[in-house]
């Protein structure tokens, strides 16, 4: 998902149009989450990039979406830019020493 998120609409209210785009990438990540993963995956991963525009976007965790969302919603900004890449991940094996 590559999308801008505009905010401002003549008769949906601001913090309607937030919920709205805050539900709509909970959608799509339920959605990607939901796809049957290759043989050789445990976890879908998520390379997300969040920002004002396309050109200012930066490097976000998925859980901090929402949390970069209410933030644009306090600065009062009308759009924001979402980037979302699903990718299938393998866990890493922890090693612990034996003493």
């Amino acid at each position: 998902m590559k999308k801008t998120f505009t905010l401002n609409h003549e008769k949906i209210k601001y913090p309607r149009m937030v919920d709205a785009a805050k539900h709509e990438v909970k959608k799509y990540l339920k959605r990607e989450r939901n796809k049957t993963l290759p043989a050789d995956a445990d976890y879908w991963a998520f390379d997300c990039k969040f920002g004002e525009s396309a050109d200012e976007a930066n490097v976000v965790h998925v859980a901090e979406i929402n949390k970069c969302i209410s933030d644009i919603e306090a600065k009062g900004l009308t759009s924001f830019y979402v980037e979302i890449l699903a990718r299938p991940a393998q866990r890493q094996q922890q090693e612990f020493d034996e003493e």
